[in-house]
This record gives structure tokens, C-alpha cells and sequence, in this order.
């Protein structure tokens, strides 16, 4: 029987995750996450999965983050009835992870809906409930790394540490004579909590992951990735505000905590005041606990009980926290979305004594990116915000697997005898280390696919792409026009005042729209004359 696979996301962009494996009548999920980074790029939650969610037999789960797990619960909602079969940590971790992102949907679609400049807009509806969560983390089937099982008729599966998260994995899968690995996502070297990633060799076909597929990052230990953790906070405290860290309520935030708690304990830090601001987080930190005897690098400390930790635990309390100056102030979302992260954003980032310190990976068109890449005004839900804050960034803390590192993950796998496909990364980090895959003959065939295109797969061969990928989804990705318009609509203002003359700027304005009014008449034609000047 034919096995084929189809990209249904996570193709030159670091979210959405899903393939769909089809054997004869048989099909199954890998991952089914959520799209995230700008307004475009999430619009594709709302459109037709690409598949019938009744017609799937499983889902096989890498990891608990979102952009992996996130649309089970639409999935769910929309018909799936089989098992999420996945680790028994990550099985554990959803239970909180979906609840949140059900709440997120919730809250973010009525938030959107009072917004002024929304007023005489269509409704939005959220992509899911937090019911629809729950219902969907009640059809985990946990199961140990390494235990062969059978998700659907035709497949057998099992799972491989990928060093990325608590209870993260890779999926080994065989089905119609072909075997093939999911990477899932990869974790570093130096990895806080969790050993080396493990996989089996000598597949027919690797789907391996490429968030920094262009990037070959300072080997760093955990020693030396505290001592600069020390000196951001030492010169954040110096200048008197707070330190603001967007965090991924789950790794990042655990990992911060037990590298705060040891430079507390060491008397290198001072009193630090550390809030936990993200309930998520703080459930998360519960799951951590849960497992501590299997964590590396604690210890065998309990470091989530520190004193100088506190968890913040309702708005009343986060609100408070910006009357305050000198805390360090951990929360959620990690590339600033969603959730508490934003409300701290929004007081601290005008205040010149605060500093907004990155740890993690900022997808493109993402409100954390546009910060990074030195905006000097945002929109944040709605209004405009001058950055005055001090910006910084310590890359050390990564949870993904540098260049190197991945193409030592890729060679240690050979021989591939089929297809080497690259996915979960931006389309410059994916062509980085297509090249360099090429270069080092990893596999005789590299694809970089395309969200939307099938490919056959036989044992042994090439895979055959049997359809093309749909050129309204790839547009979505990367930087959108609402990325550019709140760019321009934040400066708009100051750039119209740096035109001295009045009259000057009054037919700047007038200018502007007439080209708007031009191109609302006849943007069509214009655009298709121009791609043949």
C-alpha cells in the first residue's frame, strides 16, 4: 500500500506543526499545533484543517508546546475521537497547557471584539474553548520512551528523547514498509534538566527540525550562562527599574528559576524580589516538581520553593507589580502575544530605568521580534507605546539545537536512504542548513517543503511530491501588512511633525490618501502591472 505524508504546517515557519501519514484507508497525526506570530499567520487557525478530523485514527504528540499541541482541541471539537498518544510528562503538562490556551482564545476574541477601532466589525469567535481543551486532554494515552506501540491500523510508533522539554520526544514510525523519525523539536547541549537527544539510525526518511538552521551559537555552559544571567540582572537593579523577561511558561521559565535561585544562594544577585507572573508557569512549575527525581542539575534541590520566588496568582496582585521598581518579573507569553506579558510591557517598556531582557526565540512578525529589531514605538492591543526601555538579550538559553548541532543530530541518524525534509524553521534557517546538508552529502535527496504539498514515500526512494503547496498559505508567513501598519501608524504621528511647513504636511496627508483611495479602486491592476515593469 501507498504511504504518503502531507505538510499541514510548521513548513518555513517555526509554528503550526502537523503532518498527516496516510496508509491505505489508515491515517495519522503528528503534532497538530497552533499557528502563532502575527495577525496572518494566526488567521490560518481559522481555516479548514486540509483533512476530515473524523477520518483520523491517532495523533502522535512530540511535545506539549503549543505550536506542536494547540489546535488538538479544534481538532476535537470537530470530530476526533482517537487517542493523543504521547510521554506521560507531556500527558501531564496539557492538562495545563490546553486550559490555558483555551482561556487565551477566549479572552483574546472578546478583548479584540471591544476594541474601538474594531466598532461595526464581524464578531470574532474563538478558534476553540477552554471545554474543548479539557475534552481533548481527556484522549491522552501516555506511554514510556522507548515502548513500541500501535496508534492505528498499518503504524507502529515509539518515542525518543529529544533533549528539548520535560517529557519532549522524537517519533520513530513504521508504516507500509517505510521508516521514518520526526525529530519533534531538538535540545541543545548544555541542556538544563534532561540528557542528550537519543535516535534510532539507518531510516528511510528524517523530518528534522531547523529553528536555527543558520545559526551557530558561543558554546556556553550552564556556569557561564548564569554568570551573564548575573551581570543583566546586577545592571538592571543598577539602574533602579524592573527587569521584565518574557518567558515560555514551560522550560524557560523552570530553567530561570533554578539558574535565579543558585546566584541568590550564592549571594551574587543580592536580594532579588523574583515574581512569577503567568498561572500557567505556575501550574507548569507543579508538573516540574512532580517529576524532580528524574531532573538533572537540581541537585536534588527543590529550587521552585525558593523564598525568593513568589508566584503571583491573580490580576489584582500582576497589577500591583507596576507600582513597583528593582523586581525581577518572569511572564508570559515568551514572544510577547499573549497573556500577563503584555500588560508589563505596555507600563514598563516607556520607562528608561526598565529593562525588557529576551531568552528565548522571537518568531517573525511576532511583537517580541519587532522589540528586539529596535522598534522604537509598538501597538500593544490597540495603543501606541514609546520603547524607552533598555533592550537586552541573552541567547544561551536556548531550547533548540544550534547548526551544528543539528547536522551532527542528522549524520548520526545515517544512512538516509531516502529523503532528508527540513521543517519547523524560518525560510532562511531552512535553506542555511539545506546547503550545508547538501555539501556534506546527509541524504541523497533534501526538501525544503511547503505547507500544503503531499509526497509519496516508498522504502528506500526519493520521496515524489504528488501535490504542490497552496500559495495563500505561504503569504501568510513571515511579516504581514498589519506588522508594516502598526509600524507606520506608531511613528505616523512624529514623522508628519518632522515636516516643518504646514502646508507641506497637510499634502503629505493628502497624498497619503489619495494612494490609499488609488489602490482601493484599482490595486489589482496596479499590482499586476507592475510585476511587468
Amino acid at each position: 500500500m501507498t504511504t504518503s505524508m502531507t505538510i499541514h504546517g510548521a513548513a518555513r515557519t517555526v509554528t503550526g506543526s502537523c503532518f498527516e501519514l496516510r496508509t491505505g484507508p489508515s491515517k495519522v497525526l503528528i503534532d497538530c499545533g497552533l499557528f502563532q506570530g502575527s495577525r496572518t499567520l494566526e488567521a490560518l487557525n481559522y481555516q479548514a484543517l486540509g483533512f476530515d478530523p473524523k477520518s483520523v485514527g491517532a495523533v502522535i504528540l512530540s511535545h506539549a508546546h503549543i505550536d506542536h499541541s494547540g489546535l488538538l482541541p479544534r481538532l476535537v471539537a470537530e470530530g476526533f475521537s482517537g487517542s493523543i498518544w504521547c510521554t506521560p510528562e507531556t500527558a501531564d503538562l496539557l492538562e495545563f497547557m490546553l486550559a490555558d490556551s483555551g482561556r487565551i482564545q477566549e479572552n483574546e476574541a472578546d478583548r479584540r471584539n471591544r476594541r474601538r477601532d474594531r466598532i461595526g466589525d464581524d464578531a470574532i469567535e474563538p478558534i476553540y474553548t477552554e471545554a474543548d481543551a479539557m475534552a481533548a486532554w481527556r484522549l491522552t494515552k501516555p506511554v514510556p520512551l522507548g515502548e513500541w506501540f500501535e496508534p492505528a491500523p498499518g503504524f507502529r510508533a515509539r518515542l525518543w528523547n529529544s533533549g528539548h522539554i520535560l517529557g519532549a520526544s522524537s517519533v520513530e514510525l513504521e508504516t507500509g514498509g517505510v521508516r521514518m523519525l520526526f525529530s519533534g523539536d531538538l535540545g541543545p547541549d548544555n541542556k538544563t534538566f534532561h540528557p542528550a537527544p537519543a535516535a534510532p539510525e539507518a531510516l528511510d526518511y528524517v523530518i528534522c527540525e531547523s529553528t536555527y538552521g543558520d545559526r551557530r551559537r558561543d558554546k556556553v555552559s550552564i556556569e557561564q550562562r548564569r554568570t551573564l544571567l548575573a551581570e543583566e540582572i546586577r545592571a538592571a537593579r543598577a539602574r533602579e527599574g524592573n527587569l521584565v523577561i518574557p518567558v515560555f511558561a514551560l522550560e524557560r521559565t523552570q530553567e530561570l528559576l533554578l539558574d535565579i535561585a543558585t546566584l541568590c544562594d550564592r549571594g551574587e544577585i543580592g536580594n532579588a524580589m523574583v515574581f512569577v507572573d503567568s498561572p500557567l508557569a505556575s501550574k507548569a512549575t507543579t508538573v516540574f516538581s512532580k517529576y524532580a527525581d528524574r531532573l538533572e542539575d537540581t541537585g536534588g534541590r527543590n529550587v521552585f520553593a525558593h523564598p525568593a520566588i513568589r508566584y503571583v496568582t491573580d490580576v489584582a496582585e500582576s497589577i500591583r507589580l507596576n507600582s513597583m521598581s528593582g523586581a525581577i518579573i518572569l511572564s508570559a507569553s515568551g514572544m510577547c502575544e499573549a497573556g500577563r506579558i503584555r500588560h508589563h510591557l505596555f507600563y514598563n517598556l516607556p520607562r528608561r530605568d526598565s529593562t525588557i531582557l529576551f531568552v528565548g526565540f522571537q518568531a517573525e512578525g511576532s511583537l517580541g521580534r519587532i522589540i528586539l529589531d529596535g522598534a522604537q514605538r509598538v501597538k500593544i492591543s490597540g495603543r501606541d507605546v514609546m520603547v524607552r526601555a533598555q533592550i537586552r538579550r541573552i541567547d544561551s538559553y536556548s531550547a533548540h539545537a544550534d547548526q551544528e548541532e543539528l547536522l551532527d543530530w542528522i549524520a548520526q541518524r545515517g544512512p538516509i536512504k531516502g529523503s532528508l525534509f527540513l521543517n519547523h524553521g524560518e525560510a532562511g534557517a531552512i535553506e542555511a542548513l539545506s546547503q550545508l546538508a547538501k555539501a556534506r552529502d546527509l541524504a541523497p535527496s533534501i526538501i525544503n517543503p511547503e505547507i500544503g504539498e503531499t509526497y509519496d514515500l516508498a522504502a528506500g526512494l526519493p520521496a515524489r511530491r504528488t501535490r504542490a503547496g497552496r500559495s495563500d498559505l505561504q503569504q501568510a508567513v513571515g511579516r504581514d501588512w498589519q506588522n508594516s501598519y502598526a509600524d507606520l501608524a506608531v511613528n505616523l504621528k512624529r514623522r508628519l511633525g518632522d515636516i516643518r511647513d504646514p502646508k507641506a504636511r497637510q499634502a503629505a496627508i493628502d497624498e497619503m490618501r489619495r494612494v490609499l483611495d488609488d489602490f482601493a479602486a484599482h490595486g489589482s491592476s496596479r499590482g499586476s502591472q507592475g510585476n511587468h515593469r
